[in-house]
């Protein structure tokens, strides 16, 4: 079962070869295994703060599509709070990426 289907398949943009559910159950896979490889420990955090950051960049274009075609969801019901998403974003990935240095250098 999952949740918020509608919410999320407004991030979709149009120009995505794969149907708006597929998509969003293909992103929702990933983004927990994402999650999940971040919060484990391990010699490859970086390689997945690389990854985590590409996921975030890939994504981008569905958060700019959602602003300009103005769809709801999850609260951003407003041209300014889309935007703010956007804005925020490689807030996003810079932080994945610098939680994920290599601190030994």
């Amino acid at each position: 079962m999952t949740v918020a289907r509608d919410e999320f398949q407004a991030q979709v943009p149009e120009f995505v070869p794969l149907s708006k559910d597929a998509t969003v159950l293909l992103s929702g896979v990933a983004e927990i295994g994402l999650g999940t490889a971040l919060i484990i420990p391990g010699e490859r955090k970086r390689t997945v703060g690389l990854a985590t950051a590409g996921f975030f960049t890939a994504i981008f274009p569905g958060n700019v599509a959602q602003w300009y075609h103005q769809r709801d969801g999850f609260g951003l019901d407003t041209d300014q709070k889309r935007a703010v998403r956007l804005v925020f974003q490689p807030v996003l990935i810079a932080g994945v990426l610098w939680a994920t240095r290599d601190r030994r250098s």
